[in-house]
């Protein structure tokens, strides 16, 4: 294929005329005529003018040389949100345990220290991974993370306030049985009545 071949091909790619060529380049119809059935060559000037037309290069249009394609680095994989969900949900749970494991040996505010900055910590990486990992694994890791510590995160600070007001040692990180066992229960009865409810609520997110 040769200069005429590649000029006429470009000009049908457009879908316009000899003349519509012509007028856009600035030259009469014959000269388009010519250049298409190599009676004569366009000039650099003309080459310049067509090479900016058709978007193509100069190289293309007189050697039919194709430019090298760019290479466009590859986007920066983002991190799986699923790692920083299970992450997160391990220092939330392994707070909570240390807290009940603590208070049973030493019985001092120290226990529910250590859970209250463990759940910190757990948050603050679910919190992280969720900003900067892959958009596409953020549904699941959200659901399951909340569908798992929405029982964990409730379950000291609940117990907490049941122990303030059972009169108890309030600073115990699970509720200790004093006085009324129906206070007892309905802590039990809330905990898990107002976990379930949060459990419903994600699942019907999750259908719509």
């Amino acid at each position: 294929m040769n200069i005429a071949d590649r000029i006429q091909q470009l000009r049908k790619a457009k879908g316009i005329s000899q003349e519509e060529l012509a007028d856009r380049i600035g030259v009469s119809r014959q000269a388009v005529s010519k250049w298409e059935s190599e009676q004569s060559m366009p000039d650099v000037e003309k080459v310049l003018l067509l090479s900016d037309y058709f978007e193509v290069t100069t190289d293309y249009l007189l050697k039919g040389i194709e430019p090298v394609p760019r290479k466009i680095p590859p986007a920066k994989e983002k991190p799986d949100a699923r790692i920083f969900s299970i992450a997160g949900t391990a220092f939330n749970c392994m707070g909570l345990i240390l807290a009940a494991m603590v208070w049973h040996e030493e019985q001092t505010a120290t226990a529910t220290a250590i859970g209250m900055i463990l759940y910190v910590v757990g948050c603050m990486v679910y919190g992280i991974g969720m900003t900067v990992s892959d958009q596409a694994t953020k549904a699941w890791a959200k659901r399951s993370f909340w569908s798992i510590n929405i029982w964990v995160l409730s379950f000291l600070p609940m117990s907490l306030v049941y122990n303030i007001l059972a009169g108890g040692s309030f600073t115990a990180p699970y509720p200790i049985a004093v006085g009324s066992m129906a206070f007892y229960g309905l802590f039990w009865t809330v905990y898990i009545g107002a976990g379930t409810m949060a459990e419903l609520l994600i699942h019907r997110k999750r259908e719509e």
